[in-house]
Parts: structure tokens; sequence; C-alpha cells
């Protein structure tokens, strides 16, 4: 996710989280929160479809411990496997910012729940899904 791309996002915030207010200085703490946090769009023909916010939990440690802290898509797109990819395929680029600092993915969880050990999810035997129209951009560095 980019400065620019926090319009859109704070729209579908809003679409997502209804009771919510302050969509758009929500978003912006967590992206200017790097490497806290790190944030990530999925894009068709450069509209925000949806968002993910990733949290390193505890401090910065050789082996983080990660909590999908944030996932929405927009309401006219939901159903077609965009936050499954946004998951997936955000992974790497996370993988690839720890890599940057030395550090490992040890576990992903979500609030209540550790849903993959040592940085593997589990495949499942579906079809995976086609990425064809989604872009990832790497969090701003602030």
């Amino acid at each position: 996710m980019k400065e620019g791309d926090l319009c859109q996002a704070a729209d579908i915030h809003k679409e997502a989280f209804v009771r919510q207010q302050m969509s758009y200085e929500w978003l912006e703490c967590n992206l200017k929160a790097f490497p806290r946090f790190l944030c990530f769009v999925a894009e068709i023909d450069k509209d925000i479809i949806g968002y993910i916010i990733w949290a390193q939990k505890s401090g910065f440690r050789p082996e983080v411990v990660l909590e999908l802290e944030q996932i929405a898509v927009s309401t006219s797109r939901r159903g077609q496997g965009i936050g499954r990819n946004l998951i997936e395929e955000s992974l790497p680029l996370v993988r690839e910012q720890l890599a940057k600092r030395g550090a490992t993915l040890k576990h992903i969880i979500r609030p209540g729940r550790i849903i993959a050990r040592k940085g593997f999810i589990k495949k499942q035997s579906v079809q995976r899904l086609k990425r064809q129209y989604q872009t990832f951009t790497l969090p701003m560095k602030c």
C-alpha cells in the first residue's frame, strides 16, 4: 500500500467495517507504522479492490509472530477469491521484508488462533485461484 492508495482503501474500509469511524486515518496510521504493520493492496486497472494489514507481534524478533490484523474486499468484488489471494500473494512479500532485516516467519495468527506454523499455510486440494487481475505493492518506508 502506498499513500496514494489510502482514499480508495478507506472507502473499502468504510464498506467492510460500518461501525468504525475515521477510515482514512486508521489506514494512514497503520501504513505509517511500517515495519510494525505491513500493508498491501489488490487492484484492477488502478482501482483498489481490497487490502490486507499484517502486524508483527511482541517486538521485532528474529523469528516473527505475525497476525492478520485486517483484511477487506470491496463489496462488489466479494466471493471472487480476492481475500484468499491477498493472503497468499502478500505472504511472500512479507517474508521478503522480514529477510531484509534477517528475520524469518515463525507463526501466523489471527486473533485467538494460530493458522499456520513455521511460515507455511497448509495447501488445500482446491486449485489455486487465478491472479491475473491483482498487483501488489510493497509498503512505503516512512
